[in-house]
């Protein structure tokens, strides 16, 4: 078959999980003889350009850097799109699959999918589970998990909330009528955005619909996003189940799991992996750092890119919350080929995410050698651990409970983290995610 995978990003720009997800599917395709393509858009591109990463060819294409509100909101084409359209229609792929619906990625390019005779299939990796949630975390209010129900007044009124409006106006404005919101449209600037807020989640709710319409099945990555999506389709779309797995050999993978741990426990080492990003609950583990009793027996290590400004700045929040004092530690990222050497080192990977995931991949691929993790009870972690069996669940936004956790395990790992160890759930790869997709690419 001929496959093209289409992102919001790509490497070299970006290394998310999502990048870094479709770079493990391409490579298991291939390697079973498929022909795939890498395409995202590129808003520092005047002309479309492609390139090798890994052996795998990357198509971009240009997107404005600055695109107007009905650009960025998919009610028009992006400028420079009409490139990536003409080249789905020459290159004529079999299937054609999205993972991210950003600005140059959505409807109007499912469409020219579509149009270019491909089965078009999507998976969402956000919180946003495509056009449903504005905010893109599933969190109501920013604090607890929604339930799913999307209505202009309280999606529109979270949005709000989360753009900074305090919550009684955000109430307010969440009730305007959305045939009234939509005139707001034509008001620039801020003002037409808040405004407008009701008829976008309206019209998010018609781009969802007409979305499934167009496509040949929708994967989601957790049990809850199976829930909310089905609840709110009502079309017949399939709407499929693929959970993630780690790259590596499953044997290999097991052999590292079961090999006793011959380390001598001085300290509890615990470890953050992954971008300095608030929604990933960094400053609530930084807080539950400097929260923990003087003498814990724990080490900290927070590894992740600096690679702009908004990640520094996020980097020496934390650096100031935990003091100077904290058994801290700041570090590179962890080079994929040597992330399974390095969780082998540590006791307890930490994953105090504030937004839905899939995953996050450090966690399933903790687990997969051997290491427990200690994560926020929401997304896919809260499906496969059971807390004080095989790892330890905390609230989302909750330094105290998090800290409390982290003390209780450095007080006993033997009664946790050795006894979590035994009762892990079975390693996932790469290669069971693929084999499910290329089922339904086979329809």
């Amino acid at each position: 078959m001929r496959i093209v995978h289409v992102c919001g990003w790509y490497f070299p720009d970006s290394l998310g999980g999502t990048e870094t997800y479709v770079a493990a599917v391409t490579e298991r395709l291939q390697a079973t003889g498929h022909h795939v393509v890498v395409a995202a858009p590129d808003p520092l591109a005047s002309e479309p350009r492609a390139y090798v990463v890994d052996g795998l060819s990357v198509y971009r294409y240009p997107i404005p850097s600055a695109p107007t509100r009905d650009e960025a909101q998919h009610a028009v084409p992006a400028r420079g799109v009409e490139h990536f359209h003409a080249w789905l229609a020459d290159q004529r792929f079999d299937v054609v699959h999205f993972h991210t619906f950003v600005t140059g990625v959505g409807p109007h390019e499912i469409q020219a999918a579509r149009a270019a005779g491909a089965r078009v299939f999507v998976t969402t990796h956000s919180g946003g589970l495509g056009f449903l949630c504005q905010r893109g975390t599933m969190m109501r209010w920013g604090r607890r998990l929604c339930d799913g129900v999307v209505t202009p007044a309280g999606c529109g009124a979270c949005e709000l909330q989360h753009r900074g409006l305090p919550r009684p106006l955000a109430d307010a404005v969440g009730l305007l009528p959305p045939a009234l919101s939509r005139a707001a449209r034509f008001i620039p600037g801020k003002p037409g955005t808040l405004l407008g807020m009701p008829d976008l989640i309206a019209r998010n709710q018609e781009m969802q619909r007409q979305m499934l319409r167009d496509v040949d099945g929708f994967v989601v990555l957790t049990d809850f996003a199976h829930r909310v999506v089905t609840s709110n389709d009502g079309i017949g779309t399939p709407i499929v189940l693929n959970r993630l797995g780690v790259r590596g050999d499953r044997s290999r993978l097991e052999a590292l799991r079961a090999a006793p741990r011959t380390k001598l426990r001085k300290q509890l080492t615990v470890a953050y992996l992954g971008r300095f990003d608030p929604i990933k609950g960094v400053h609530d583990l930084a807080r539950a750092v400097r929260a923990l009793p003087t003498g814990t027996p724990v080490h900290v290590e927070f590894r992740g890119p600096i690679s702009n400004l908004h990640e520094l700045r996020v980097a020496n929040e934390l650096k100031a919350i935990v003091g100077p004092d904290a058994w801290v530690r700041f570090g590179d990222p962890i080079k994929p080929e040597a992330v399974f050497e390095y969780l082998l080192e540590v006791d307890l990977v930490c994953c105090p995410s504030q937004t839905l995931e899939g995953g996050p991949t450090v966690a399933l691929e903790a687990m997969a050698v051997g290491t427990p993790v200690l994560a926020s009870g929401i997304g896919a972690l809260a499906e496969i651990i059971t807390d004080n069996v095989n790892g330890c669940l905390v609230p989302p936004n909750d330094p105290a409970a998090l800290a409390r956790a982290i003390a209780r395990v450095a007080a006993d790992p033997a009664g946790t983290i050795d006894t979590w160890r035994r009762n892990l759930p079975p390693v996932r790869t790469m290669d069971d995610v693929v084999s499910d997709y290329v089922q339904m690419y086979a329809g």
